[in-house]
C-alpha cells in the first residue's frame, strides 16, 4: 500500500525558513519511476502545485512564486522528498500536501496528475 505523509509544518514569521519532509511507502525511490509534487491549498482557494521531482534524472520544477526561495530534493535512500523552504512569506500560508504519479517521471503541477497523497501540513507565516 503507497502511503505519503508530511512533516516539517508549523509556525514561522516572515523571512524565516522550514523543511517539509515526504516520507513514502509502498515503492521504492531507488528502483521506481515517479514524480513526487509539493502542493499547497490556502483556505477558499484551490490547490496549487508548488514544486515537483522525478526520479528519472532528478528534474526539478517549481512554480513561478517560488523560484529562487523554495528547494526540493529527494534522498533515496530514506525514500523520503523534502522542501526546503527560505524567506517566507504571509502568502505562503497554506496546508502543504506531497503526492505521488507512479510509473511516470512526467514532471507536473497539476494535481490531476497524481494518485497518492499524503494528509497534509500546516504552514503559517506570520506577517
Amino acid at each position: 500500500e503507497v502511503q505519503l505523509v508530511e512533516s516539517g509544518g508549523g509556525l514561522v514569521q516572515t523571512g524565516g525558513s522550514l523543511r517539509l519532509s515526504c516520507a513514502a511507502s509502498g515503492f521504492t525511490f531507488a528502483f521506481d519511476d515517479y514524480a513526487i509534487g509539493w502542493f499547497r491549498q490556502a483556505p477558499g482557494k484551490e490547490r496549487e502545485g508548488v514544486s515537483c521531482i522525478n526520479n528519472s534524472k532528478g528534474k526539478t520544477h517549481y512554480a513561478d512564486s517560488v523560484k529562487g526561495r523554495f528547494t526540493i530534493s529527494s534522498d533515496k535512500a530514506k525514500n523520503t522528498v523534502y522542501l526546503q523552504m527560505n524567506n517566507l512569506k504571509p502568502e505562503d500560508t497554506a496546508v502543504y500536501y506531497c503526492a505521488a504519479n507512479l510509473g511516470s517521471s512526467i514532471l507536473s503541477r497539476s494535481p490531476v496528475e497524481y494518485d497518492y497523497w499524503g494528509p497534509g501540513t500546516q504552514v503559517t507565516v506570520s506577517s
